[in-house]
């Protein structure tokens, strides 16, 4: 798991930093060339993107700082040091024991699993993360679909000006 969750944190690196590229070029090139709205939305979706991926590698840096410290074993290991949250204790006195952990991907979080068939985010990712990271996600979706919008309707307005040419 923390293999892969480390994967997740490079491959979300990388494309950040190519869409941050992406934008920033399409940003300049737009208006340099005065492509108008589309060149400028088309930008804004991939510095979107950017944000989105940002902010999930971000949160998976805190996921992967879990997992290490779960997955750190010794005398102190058990129950996982990650899942001693406020109140755990308690639970413990009551007979709820915690007997795993897992990784939630989608939204982001460090789960750990109770005995009685329980579960609770231990809260080690920040609580903006996934709101932002989904409204980030989102915008630039919009901002894409609408410069898919703007575009198409340019091009029906240029095929009607040369089919109105023709006929004169």
């Amino acid at each position: 798991m923390f293999w892969l969750s480390l994967l997740f944190v490079v491959i979300a690196a990388v494309t950040a930093f190519g869409l941050l590229g992406y934008g920033g070029r399409t940003l300049a090139d737009s208006r340099r060339a005065g492509d108008g709205r589309a060149g400028l939305l088309r930008g804004l979706a991939a510095l979107c993107g950017a944000g989105a991926c940002a902010l999930y590698g971000w949160g998976l840096l805190f996921v992967v700082g879990a997992v290490l410290t779960a997955e750190d074993g010794g005398t102190d290991s058990s129950p996982p040091q990650s899942c001693r949250t406020p109140g755990w204790w308690e639970r413990h006195q009551r007979g709820i024991e915690i007997v795993d952990y897992s990784v939630r991907f989608v939204p982001l979080g460090f789960v750990c699993e109770t005995s009685d068939g329980g579960s609770y985010d231990n809260g080690d990712v920040p609580g903006y993360v996934n709101p932002a990271a989904l409204g980030l996600a989102l915008g630039g979706a919009g901002c894409a679909v609408a410069a898919g919008y703007v575009t198409e309707l340019r091009a029906r307005a240029g095929a009607r000006g040369s089919s109105s040419d023709r006929r004169a």
